[in-house]
């Protein structure tokens, strides 16, 4: 989320407070109620709103989380390929000994 898009949802909220407030005053209640009722129904949207958010976080499913999960596949799918191209471009004495080194030898280097 941008700060403009923050920016964007603060001024929504506070005119949806406004403009509950406008609605119960409308709706005919006088004094102090319409304020009340619109701080109360402001607090519903903004705890509904906090507890969404809290739901994301602890399932992550975070804007910032889904993005770095993706790069992170795309980044280890990349590195992979190239590592492979760089095995398979060796001798195969060297891809032999290779994979003795890493303890995977079958004898039988990689076609």
């Amino acid at each position: 989320m941008t700060r403009g898009q923050a920016l964007l949802i603060g001024l929504a909220v506070l005119a949806l407070g406004g403009g509950g407030y406008g609605l119960f005053r409308a709706g005919g209640y006088g004094g102090f109620t319409p304020g009340i009722a619109a701080s109360a129904l402001l607090m519903v949207v903004v705890i509904g709103w906090t507890a969404s958010y809290l739901l994301r976080v602890v399932s992550g499913k975070m804007t910032y989380m889904e993005q770095r999960r993706t790069y992170r596949r795309a980044y280890d799918a990349f590195t992979d390929e190239e590592l492979m191209r760089r095995f398979e471009s060796l001798p195969a004495e060297e891809q032999a000994r290779l994979l003795e080194e890493m303890g995977q030898g079958g004898g039988e280097p990689t076609p």
